[in-house]
């Protein structure tokens, strides 16, 4: 490798604690997640996607469901039980190849293994390490009648280490095996693109950096001095200016950068709003759109302007969602006539953001846990994760990829809804609700998860947990197929760690309660031979039925924890 490319290798490697792994291995990871970051912005482990050593011809699969990466069946299920009318979907794969040279053969055998896991019966579709993704992709396609924007894309990445210089003979093999994968009709488009160096540098870079974007933006009135604001401006722009500020380079929606506007695109139902505004820019009446469209408002945290041309960078569109997403599934009938109202705020005053937000969604119906990340509890959270000591520091990600740029190790990131889960799980007892049924989960958000007035040592410690076992997967001390498992693990570790009553979470017991499992994590020798007896309790209990199905429910749960009480002298 060159010498810059070998260095971001080393960065990336210190960054996900995966230093000690052979450098293949790292090639791989870092191949995965700066190809996956180009369609999902969020925080994301590359070891998700990676399958590991027992596939030949592929190294990473993902799909990327309505701006979700699921990785597991029981996530499909959930998203669907959500009420999802539509699926649009993006399948990646990735091959990485630490060598300087692309191949045509090996271009050819990924192309033929991307297209055998598509196929029924096939041998790859039987591989165990597969399975998971395979069920995804299942799953997907048994719902084709949901496929209202087209069948699934389909994007491949090949990365080596050398540079793609348009070979004619490469060339050819890349086309082919695109337009092969596209003639078996099941996918709308196929891209297959060589990554190389140059790529790998670029797109490295890309995924540290926060997101900018100029525009032109000269229809537009100062708005009068405002405390904690540093600037704000209302007016209006094209839609077709609009479109590149939510967009990619390769032209798709970039969904992180509505995080604060906490609601997601709701589709077209019935005679509602986003089926209005579909009509409007389907007729005649489309120059009326910015007459009767409440606009945009995007909060940036940088900026900087020359007269009309405006650079924002670190920033979100914090209501309009719904009017972005119906601009862009409406693009092709977009023209000049139709303009969109904007709003452009530039401040980093948290008050102030918080404020706008709440005021800009409160006619929309808010669920408690999309609202959480703004709340002062969700702040002290936020705070406490970074108050503990190193080594066993975390971070709370109250804001969409508010880490990326720091330097500091992205496996110690923790996402609202991977702490959700870590403690509902290892303190509710309810680790068969963490994927399968989420929305359950989320809907006691203010109720008995995130509660006002809870101490944040079990949440911190139920993450902390979570990334112990993350480690111990990372580093091949524990057999990845107990990732299926993973919530029922935590669950079961609490149980062995501490089989004492467990206190309120609002009282000072649970902090001496959670003191004891937290110097038990400390010591990661000793937590791993925690964690292997929990494994040898799952391994029981679930006997010759180990899959989801059986470990996704409330009687396995019931089973684990007589298992651990049994075996601490803890039962009843």
């Amino acid at each position: 490798m060159d010498l810059i490319t070998t260095n971001l290798l080393a960065e990336f490697s210190k960054e996900f604690e995966v230093e000690d792994s052979a450098e293949d291995d790292r090639f791989e990871l870092l191949a995965s997640y700066i190809t996956a970051k180009r369609h999902y912005t969020e925080t994301f482990s590359p070891s998700d996607i990676v399958l590991g050593n027992d596939i030949q011809g592929i190294d990473a699969v993902g799909a990327i469901i309505n701006g979700v990466l699921i990785t597991d069946p029981d996530a499909l299920e959930e998203l669907v039980a959500a009420g999802a009318d539509y699926l649009e979907v993006v399948f990646i794969f990735v091959q990485a190849k630490r060598s300087p040279a692309f191949e045509a053969s090996q271009m050819g055998n990924f192309g033929y293994s991307v297209e055998q896991f598509f196929t029924p019966d096939s041998v790859m579709s039987k591989t165990p390490a597969l399975a998971a993704a395979i069920g995804v992709m299942r799953g997907i396609y048994s719902r084709s009648s949901k496929f209202k924007r087209g069948n699934p894309a389909l994007r491949l990445y090949y990365v080596t280490t050398g540079r793609w210089t348009g070979d004619p003979v490469l060339e050819e093999r890349r086309q082919r095996v695109a337009s092969d994968l596209l003639n078996t009709g099941s996918f709308s488009d196929v891209e297959f693109t060589p990554i190389g160096a140059p790529e790998i540098q670029r797109l490295y870079q890309q995924s540290k950096n926060a997101i900018s974007r100029e525009f032109q933006f000269p229809n537009r009135q100062d708005v009068p001095e405002i405390p904690g604001v540093n600037e704000a401006y209302v007016g209006f722009v094209p839609a077709k200016q609009f479109l590149p500020i939510i967009c990619d380079d390769a032209g798709e929606i970039v969904r992180s950068v509505f995080y604060d506007n906490v609601r997601d695109f709701q589709g077209y139902a019935g005679d509602g709003a986003n089926d209005e505004m579909r009509k409007t820019l389907d007729s005649d009446r489309r120059s009326r759109f910015v007459l009767m469209n409440n606009g945009i408002t995007i909060i940036t945290r940088n900026m900087t302007h020359t007269q009309s041309r405006f650079h924002i960078e670190d920033f979100q569109i914090v209501n309009g969602c719904q009017t972005s997403h119906v601009l862009f599934d409406q693009r092709e009938k977009l023209d000049d006539t139709v303009q969109v109202p904007l709003r452009l705020i530039w401040t980093q005053d948290e008050d102030v953001i918080e404020d706008i937000i709440r005021a800009t969604n409160k006619q929309t119906e808010i669920r408690a846990d999309q609202f959480f990340a703004l709340t002062e509890f969700g702040k002290q959270l936020e705070a406490y994760f970074q108050s503990v000591p190193e080594p066993q520091r975390l971070y709370y990600e109250r804001r969409s990829r508010q880490y990326d740029r720091l330097a500091i190790e992205k496996t110690r990131v923790v996402v609202q809804t991977n702490a959700v889960r870590a403690f509902a799980a290892m303190f509710l007892q309810d680790p068969h609700s963490t994927v399968r049924r989420y929305k359950s989960l989320s809907d006691r958000v203010g109720n008995d998860i995130f509660v006002e007035g809870h101490k944040p040592d079990p949440y911190y410690t139920a993450a902390y947990a979570n990334y112990c076992l993350d480690f111990l997967w990372r580093n091949s001390k524990m057999d990845n197929k107990y990732k299926v498992a993973r919530y029922q693990l935590l669950l079961a570790f609490r149980l062995l760690a501490n089989p004492g009553p467990l206190p309120k979470f609002n009282s000072h017991k649970i902090e001496a309660y959670c003191a004891i499992i937290r110097k038990l994590l400390s010591d990661m020798e000793k937590a791993g031979d925690v964690f292997g007896k929990a494994v040898g309790i799952i391994d029981a209990v679930a006997g010759s039925k180990f899959d989801r199905d059986n470990i996704h429910t409330l009687t396995f749960t019931d089973n684990v924890i007589k298992r651990c009480k049994e075996l601490t002298g803890d039962g009843e």
